[in-house]
């Protein structure tokens, strides 16, 4: 792969002068506050599709396009992709970027313009597949949100921050193990899918960025606790992570003794920490709450 950024050779996609032009135009200066970072590489979107595994027949959502640098990418690999932005310049100016650079698949996008946090519904077919690369102040969130309220979409491939990556796709034990690493394991496999540089964006982020593969389970986890209780179980437990499950239950229970109780019963050491449970584990103690 190549270290410097290219421009695109089908002349579709965008590259770094027409990134800035583009903004130019619009006057959009990419914000802090909506941790904006715009990719101005065609072989790195390019990269991600391929990595993403985008197939024909997928219908892509993606969230936070910007100026539609991935957007494109998406389109030219996919049958449908709806974008979700926030921002109201970049929400207008996206249609017309894709109908001038792609236009025989300008009617097989959609734009949502919306905060992806409180979106419930998008046009057309249910999406199959969630590849975006998402604001790094909002990832996991936005990530949850996204999983929960569309169970049609089967394979997710973000970029988010590098620290974030690892979070995600922590196995239990690790020490940056704790709440997304769980909560993205009720979902799906989660593996980190490689790393991505900070000269592929503009402005360039003082952080490096990691892509992270989500594959959701075939069945969701067999149990008679709502994901609202198993979640409620893993965020006690990590409020704390410092304490003993015992000690960092106790609020969640009621007291010490029932989490201790509800411990046992789920065959967990009351001894343990949150940080060596797997998900499977949560799900018991949800499910031996007294009460």
């Amino acid at each position: 792969m190549s270290s410097s950024p290219s421009t695109d050779e089908s002349g579709a996609l965008l590259g770094p002068a027409d990134i800035r032009e583009l903004a130019a135009a619009l006057g959009v200066r990419p914000t802090k506050q909506r941790g904006q970072n715009f990719v101005i590489d065609a072989n790195t979107v390019r990269r991600i599709v391929r990595t993403a595994a985008v197939r024909p027949d997928d219908v892509v959502v993606e969230v936070g396009p910007g100026l539609g640098s991935l957007t494109l990418a998406l389109l030219e690999a996919a049958d449908r992709v709806t974008a979700v932005e926030i921002d109201d310049v970049l929400a207008a100016a996206l249609p017309s970027t894709i109908a001038a650079r792609l236009p025989d698949r300008a009617d097989r996008f959609a734009l949502v313009h919306s905060d992806a946090m409180r979106v419930t519904e998008l046009p057309g077919p249910p999406p199959t597949a969630l590849v975006a690369n998402l604001p790094y102040n909002v990832a996991v969130p936005v990530l949850l949100h996204m999983l929960e309220r569309f169970p049609s979409i089967e394979r997710t491939l973000v970029m988010v921050q590098a620290e974030v990556a690892d979070r995600l796709a922590a196995p239990p034990g690790s020490k940056v193990y704790g709440v997304p690493s769980v909560k993205a394991a009720w979902y799906a496999e989660v593996k980190r899918a490689g790393a991505i540089g900070r000269n592929v964006f503009w402005p360039a982020p003082n952080v490096d960025s990691g892509l992270v593969s989500l594959v959701r389970r075939a069945e969701p986890i067999a149990t008679t606790a709502s994901r609202e209780e198993v979640f409620a179980v893993v965020d006690a437990a990590f409020a704390q992570r410092r304490k003993t499950l015992r000690a960092a239950l106790a609020g969640w229970a009621g007291s010490a003794a029932a989490a201790e109780a509800a411990l046992v019963a789920a065959g967990v050491s009351p001894q343990a920490r949150g940080e060596s449970l797997t998900v499977d584990e949560f799900v018991a103690i949800a499910e031996h709450k007294a009460g």
